[in-house]
């Protein structure tokens, strides 16, 4: 029973299955000590030839157990919420606050005018009363037509919308209208360093805003803000901002929800489950955002780029809200506007009456506001204010929803994850290898950058939030130096292999149990936890070939990056995905083909990787069949069999190096760098 007697809005249950993981957790951290107590009792004397092989692999062993102690953190006890939509009507339906729903997009040809508008008509007809909703399109690319794309949807809503309701249609997306429509090759004219534009396409205020059966229609406003070449426009955050401040002064809804431009609505009453939280009678108002996950409609049976992040959304962030609260990860997320604002949570916030009164509405016309509002899009009018500092989203980090999140419960507000049974928003995943590999760079890099900034939540957070939050928000901020023990991991064990230098116990002795054991369980925990989120074998195997990808490149960039930002010598960047693909390559993502095709420096590395353990793995196999004596085959059999793992998830690279015909095989001059690379290592190792 809720405060004043009422029932809660939703429940909290805790993951099962808690008092296996706590088994698997003890007996490999126990797994873990022993290894530890190999590595220093068994550590080559002065002047042998593997002591420093031996001791960098130690420390990179200590980077794994310090990872590894982060991930269990998160998964100690995971939560779930459930939600009651229809306590929610019963209270409120007469005094329902006032949405505002964000939609930004940079760039027509890789962000298509048609999934654009998808997104944007599948949130105007969410299952909530249409005179509350207000939707914003900020268009970063200042395209004519994505211009005109929103003005054709905003006819269309009319049919679009009531159909939608009275057939009670789900998803309310509705691609198959727009799928006929070709898409322009050539550049457009309306994509000028220096535009702005501000339309009310629709005014809810207008008694004439209805569609065809008489009921109104949300407020529906296109932006294209102010960029000039001499200010910084800072890419998404500064799109948010302007936003924020522009639908302030038309609609100011309490509550704002932001979505990626591919990321459309998939569920209806998505609106309802956000706002029983954050209207919850007990904990509502302390409640800053509602975090849903980042789910994509595009994913292959065995997601051979390991895409989904089903983990991440189904476990790790359930943990996170376990812990104090989700990060915020920049889209699917509703906000309560005064925490987007810089409000404090204090017991002033507790006092405050759950909905705002708003029958002081605007009175300007439709045009009278258009004209305001230019002067807060513009791109002077941040200047010498706390925008993108103490207020809105911040700047200066590739990763400023995060950043974003972790201020907000700093300043004293909890955040809740949410994972409804029917999935609220789809997007797009990235369909090819370097798409993948560059998200995840950028990803890593304003990760790290975070940890390495005045805001490490060890410093910015300490007695702000909960050690265990600060813990948690590490498994994101270290994937960069994750980098470094997985590199040595991947080469030095293979070139010790090519000179007989043994790293780990032999198969004879005892000392192998704790390796063995880790390893396995390690491996095991992690096929059980991937097959309960969803996947399947295949794709397990896919998601531990990524992991090794992104980490010996993607996040390898992303370390040297922020170092270098750090330094001084690099800025913040923004890459957006692609969300367009042609059709040769949405066969091949369909048919799970590994694409290459670019040369691109993150293919070299991981081609020169791949024929490196490939040259050792041979040379290995060669030194025992040679030697034909056991003691070399017990001393070296787990320095092969990890070799052998490396060159078997390596096999699609093998194939686009040597085998594959097609434009997408890896490029001839990635193949001759590799291969030099490769055997200069080897070399070395030898000498």
């Amino acid at each position: 029973m809720g405060r004043d007697g009422q029932l809660p809005l939703f429940e909290t249950k805790a993951a099962k299955g808690r008092i296996l993981f706590g088994l698997y957790a003890v007996s490999t951290f126990v797994g873990i000590c022993l290894i530890c107590v190999y590595r220093l009792t068994h550590l080559p004397e002065e002047g042998e030839v593997g002591r420093w092989p031996w001791i960098g692999l130690f420390l990179s062993e200590l980077g794994y157990i310090l990872y590894w102690f982060i991930t269990v953190t998160v998964r100690l006890k995971p939560i779930y919420r459930y939600t009651f939509k229809d306590r929610l009507t019963q209270r409120y339906e007469k005094v329902l606050p006032g949405i505002d729903i964000f939609v930004c997009t940079a760039n027509p040809i890789i962000e298509p005018p048609t999934m654009v508008i998808n997104t944007v008509l599948s949130v105007m007809a969410y299952d909530y009363p249409p005179e509350k909703l207000s939707v914003y399109l900020s268009d970063d690319g200042g395209s004519c037509l994505t211009f005109y794309a929103l003005l054709e949807a905003s006819q269309f809503s009319k049919i679009w919308l009531p159909f939608c309701k009275k057939f009670k249609v789900e998803p309310r997306c509705p691609e198959a209208y727009f799928s006929s429509t070709s898409e322009p090759h050539h550049d457009d004219t309306l994509m000028a360093e220096e535009w702005s534009s501000i339309k009310i396409l629709i005014d809810g205020r207008d008694i004439k805003a209805m569609d065809v059966e008489g009921q109104p229609l949300p407020t529906l406003v296109y932006l294209s803000r102010e960029k000039r070449p001499k200010y910084a426009h800072n890419f998404k955050a500064g799109a948010m901002n302007a936003l924020i401040r522009v639908s302030s002064r038309i609609s100011n809804g309490e509550i704002i929800l932001n979505v990626d431009c591919d990321m459309y609505s998939n569920n209806s009453e998505s609106v309802k489950d956000a706002l029983c939280f954050l209207m919850d009678e007990e904990t509502g108002r302390e409640i800053a955002y509602v975090q849903f996950p980042q789910c994509f409609n595009n994913i292959t049976k065995n997601d051979l780029y390991a895409s989904s992040l089903n983990v991440i959304m189904e476990v790790e962030l359930a943990g996170f809200d376990s812990n104090g609260g989700p990060c915020y990860i920049g889209t699917g997320c509703f906000h309560r506007r005064e925490t987007l604002c810089g409000k404090k949570y204090d017991m002033e916030c507790e006092r405050e009456q759950t909905t705002r009164n708003n029958d002081g509405k605007i009175e300007e016309s439709a045009s009278v506001l258009e004209e305001t509002c230019k002067v807060l899009a513009s791109c002077s009018y941040e200047d010498n204010t706390q925008w993108g500092k103490e207020m809105g989203l911040k700047y200066g980090c590739p990763v400023e929803d995060v950043l974003t999140g972790l201020s907000i419960q700093c300043r004293g507000w909890k955040s809740i994850y949410f994972t409804p049974e029917r999935k609220a928003f789809l997007g797009v995943a990235p369909t090819t290898l370097l798409q993948s590999l560059i998200q995840h760079k950028r990803w890593s890099e304003g990760d790290f950058q975070i940890f390495l900034s005045s805001y490490c939540p060890f410093t910015y957070g300490h007695k702000r939030i909960p050690l265990k939050l600060q813990i948690s928000y590490c498994i994101f901020l270290l994937w960069a130096p994750n980098c470094l023990p997985t590199l040595y991991y991947v080469a030095i064990p293979s070139l010790c292999l090519l000179k007989g230098i043994s790293l780990f116990p032999k198969i004879s002795s005892l000392w192998i149990l704790p390796f063995a054991y880790v390893m396995s369980s390690s491996c095991a925990y992690s096929l059980g936890e991937f097959i309960w989120c969803g996947g399947t074998l295949l794709g397990w195997w896919n998601d531990q070939r990524m992991w090794v990808f992104k980490r010996t490149t993607s996040h390898f960039f992303g370390f040297s990056e922020a170092i270098l930002k750090q330094l001084g010598f690099s800025r913040s960047s923004f890459a957006v995905t692609s969300k367009v693909a042609d059709e040769e390559e949405s066969k091949r993502f369909e048919q799970e083909v590994m694409e290459f095709g670019a040369a691109s420096p993150m293919f070299t590395i991981l081609a020169t990787l791949a024929l490196l353990n490939l040259f050792t793995f041979v040379g290995g196999i060669k030194r025992v069949i040679i030697d034909m004596q056991a003691q070399v085959l017990d001393s070296l059999l787990l320095q092969i069999l990890l070799c052998g793992v490396l060159v078997l998830m390596n096999l699609p690279v093998y194939h686009g190096l040597f085998f594959r015909k097609d434009a997408t095989r890896m490029p001839c001059s990635v193949t001759y760098q590799s291969i030099a690379f490769a055997l200069l290592a080897c070399s070395l190792a030898l000498y």
